[in-house]
């Protein structure tokens, strides 16, 4: 395999590594693959596009925050301070559970058993969203939140045990692409979940007629926003009817019996970060995880937020805007799967976080008046044509950035840890690996939570995730790429 030397060399992964996997039935590989199709609706209609920016804008006022929001601030400052501490602890509960189930399935055997419990909390935290009534209390709301936080807890410890599952579908050889292709096939999944959502079941704002120009598929009530809080209860039906197959025909690696069975998993994991130290781009990898996918969870968690609170957007236009970012997520993602295997996953990881910095600080540089901090343009008109004004079509062109190459940047992370981590423990660096995009998953979003509402200004808060995004791309410079050992 050809790699770049971007600051410490990639070095050629072995054909010939310790428990390089045969090829697994294309059945097997398209079910594993439809995992991310299945879950890809929480974080495409709920997380990112329609119910976040709902949540901020329309469920919940100010009042609510009381003395906490700076006086004069925008009403959808609340909002997203809130949608921010519920991140926090959802990402602060996945880094410390992450690590724990991971030891406890590789040390006891079977992951799907994990994934079915895990599915059963991921449905019940999508459906309670259908709560979120404009205008609620606070008890409503905390509700709410605490059906988005079980559902995100529940999504990412679901992938630790998934991401454990693909090392033995395909040769090492093969692992970009398949993460590649599994994470298209995801963003695939959110854009059609989301033509479904705007073009069959939710009329566009004011009219009658879905986004397609056709009648609506259910009746839903344009007062309590009905046509939001669908989100939830769509993404868990989706997710019941499309994880069938990998239970079905996703082969459950078992390892051999532990050497120790009377150990506990917490005292597996201990001597598994003991290790750590041994393997120094092992462990730089994962601090550099750790910070980039903070930057990157935040972006994805506010962006839909700041573009709604700038323009004025309603359904309609985040809609469109999520469709678009999608689209050009999966064609992103099957190219650096692609350009994984080709040039290795540190070089596609360290060029992305480079775009991406360039993305988020690009549309940080745009509001209502302004595009590059200082540009003046004419702000949009209320009631035109979603995307006319030159405001929006700047935010568009770097929001477009951004989607093209975060994809990779998640897959190509994914493959790297696949082709470095002992096979044996594979599923507790999973766990380790979900660690480090959660142990401080809860600091990007919280500072973006607290700069906002100290400063009252949605931009000033959203502008701390570049510190994050240009520290982990300096630590990548400094991992070098290798073949594991097995952990004996």
């Amino acid at each position: 395999m050809a790699t770049f030397d971007l600051g410490g060399s990639d070095e050629q992964v072995s054909s010939t590594a310790a428990s390089d996997a045969a090829r697994a039935p294309l059945r097997a590989r398209v079910s594993w693959m439809l995992y991310d199709w299945a879950v890809q609706p929480h974080y495409t209609l709920v997380q990112t596009f329609l119910f976040g920016p709902y949540f901020a804008n329309a469920i919940v006022q100010n009042s609510v925050c009381g003395s906490w929001i700076a006086e004069g601030s925008a009403n959808a400052a609340c909002g997203q301070a809130l949608w921010g501490y519920g991140a926090s602890v959802a990402g602060l509960l996945i880094a410390i559970l992450s690590p724990l189930l991971g030891a406890a399935a590789d040390g006891r055997g079977s992951r799907k058993p994990w994934m079915a419990a895990l599915s059963l909390v991921f449905l019940a935290g999508l459906s309670v969203l259908w709560l979120g009534v404009p205008d609620a209390n606070l008890t409503t709301i905390l509700i709410v939140l605490a059906g988005f936080v079980m559902a995100t807890l529940a999504a990412e410890l679901m992938s630790v045990f998934s991401n454990a599952i693909m090392t033995g579908l395909v040769p090492r050889s093969e692992l970009g692409r398949l993460s590649g292709t599994g994470w298209a096939v995801g963003y695939f999944g959110g854009l059609v979940s989301l033509a479904i959502v705007a073009g069959l079941l939710v009329p566009v704002p004011g009219a009658e007629k879905t986004l397609l120009g056709l009648e609506p598929l259910l009746t839903l009530d344009g007062v309590t926003h009905e046509s939001d809080r669908i989100t939830g209860p769509f993404a868990a039906i989706w997710f019941a009817i499309f994880i069938i197959p990998f239970f079905l025909f996703v082969p459950d690696r078992r390892r051999a019996a532990s050497a120790h069975p009377e150990r506990t998993a917490m005292a597996e994991l201990w001597d598994t970060i003991k290790s750590l130290p041994a393997s120094p781009s092992l462990l730089i990898f994962l601090v550099a995880r750790m910070l980039y996918t903070d930057g990157l969870t935040a972006i994805f968690a506010f962006g839909g937020i700041y573009g709604a609170s700038v323009f004025g957007w309603g359904a309609l236009e985040l809609g469109i805007f999520g469709i678009i970012l999608t689209l050009v997520g999966a064609f992103g993602a099957l190219f650096g799967g692609w350009l994984d295997d080709a040039i290795g996953p540190k070089t596609v990881i360290i060029i992305a976080l480079l775009a991406l910095i360039a993305g988020a600080a690009g549309i940080l540089s745009v509001d209502k008046n302004h595009v590059f901090f200082t540009v003046e343009v004419a702000e949009k008109v209320a009631g035109s044509k979603p995307f006319s004004s030159p405001g929006e079509h700047v935010f568009l062109a770097f929001a477009i950035l951004v989607g093209i190459v975060s994809a990779p940047v998640q897959a190509a992370s994914r493959s790297l840890l696949a082709r470095i981590a002992p096979p044996d423990k594979i599923t507790q660096f999973f766990g380790l690996f979900a660690f480090s995009g959660k142990v401080t998953a809860f600091l990007a979003p919280f500072v973006v939570a607290l700069v906002t509402v100290e400063t009252g200004s949605q931009r000033i808060g959203m502008a701390g995730v570049l510190a994050f995004l240009v520290a982990g791309v300096l630590l990548m410079l400094f991992v070098r790429v290798r073949p594991a050992p097995s952990a004996h």
